[in-house]
């Protein structure tokens, strides 16, 4: 199901919950997001219809207790809404991993706009004469806040444009700028994440989003990618952000008496004529690149190249921004 249905039909469900009346298609057409049409060309009406017969159904499907009726006996037109008694639920007691999911959803639901489509909507439902229950929808607008970039780029993602934005890392002082095609926005351990395509990486990226500096700007046109099915993009967090097995093992020459964090990674050291030799486990070439880069000249980057060739094209950014700068 689309995610602009999946919006239509919460808001049908929120419309219809807020008041005990029958609403006329009519009044659902002129109320819910999604429905609007002109109801005097005879093409654009029919199409409406079928709009809101599909909607009807896959509520029905769903369980929702959709009921049709009149509000009197003089009404012509029937109507529509939800039985409270057969979709109220029971007293719910969520576990601690079950909450936090809840929590997810709702910061979910608010920033991608349905909480504001849903007040405008019933808000038209005031404005026409129809009794809204404030009770009946209580909890459908949470308060909690995500990033100021979960908003852009769950759009990116869905529209499946590429964007650009300053990121900092904290063993870099100033923060880089980096164009990323995003595949999804994702919640790990507390943190929100972008995951996607980084494209001066040519490679597969996370992004922390409480780590984006300034704005996040589209780049290019809509549909501009195609993003990988059935990307598993939690899992691509989890061995992003660790603890997670380090497999890749990098060479790396240290100046005597320098860079001691580094040292206590290693797993061997060999004397050399340029310094000590290190062996560092790691699981992301990015990541120790990063850490290489803060110890400056102290610290040279061997093998394998995926490490090299990370730690290059940071100290090129360093460059470019001291360019800029000068």
């Amino acid at each position: 199901m689309s995610r602009t249905r999946t919006e239509r039909l919460v808001n049908l469900v929120i419309c219809l919950l807020s008041t005990r009346r029958f609403l006329t298609a009519a009044q659902i057409a002129a109320t819910v997001p999604g429905y609007e049409h002109d109801p005097e060309d005879p093409r654009d009406h029919e199409a409406f219809q079928r709009k809101f017969e599909r909607d009807k159904a896959e509520l029905r499907d769903l369980g929702v207790p959709l009921e049709t009726g009149t509000a009197s006996v003089f009404d012509q037109e029937p109507g529509y809404r939800i039985a409270h008694r057969e979709y109220a639920l029971p007293a719910i007691i969520l576990e601690p991993d079950e909450a936090a999911a809840v929590g997810i959803a709702a910061r979910l639901w608010q920033h991608a706009g349905l909480a504001a489509a849903a007040s405008s909507g019933l808000a038209k439902l005031r404005a026409a004469g129809v009794e809204v229950d404030p009770q009946a929808t209580l909890g459908v607008e949470p308060v909690v806040t995500v990033d100021p970039a979960f908003g852009p780029l769950t759009s990116a993602a869905r529209e499946r444009r590429a964007v650009t934005f300053s990121y900092r890392v904290p063993e870099v002082d100033d923060p880089a700028v980096r164009k990323v095609e995003p595949w999804g926005v994702v919640c790990w351990q507390g943190r929100w994440y972008v995951v996607g395509h980084d494209r001066d990486r040519g490679a597969t990226r996370c992004f922390r989003l409480s780590r984006i500096v300034g704005t996040v700007k589209a780049l290019g046109r809509p549909g501009a990618f195609t993003p990988p099915e059935n990307e598993d993009l939690i899992s691509h967090v989890a061995r992003w952000s660790g603890p997670v097995p380090q497999t890749g093992r990098a060479t790396v020459t240290v100046r005597p008496g320098r860079a001691a964090g580094l040292r206590r990674w290693a797993t061997e050291s060999v004397p050399g004529p340029d310094g000590d030799c290190l062996t560092i486990p790691y699981a992301d070439a990015e990541r120790l690149a990063s850490t290489i880069v803060g110890y400056g000249p102290d610290v040279r980057a061997d093998g394998p190249p995926e490490v090299r060739d990370a730690v290059i094209q940071l100290l090129k950014e360093v460059v470019a921004r001291h360019e800029v700068a000068a």
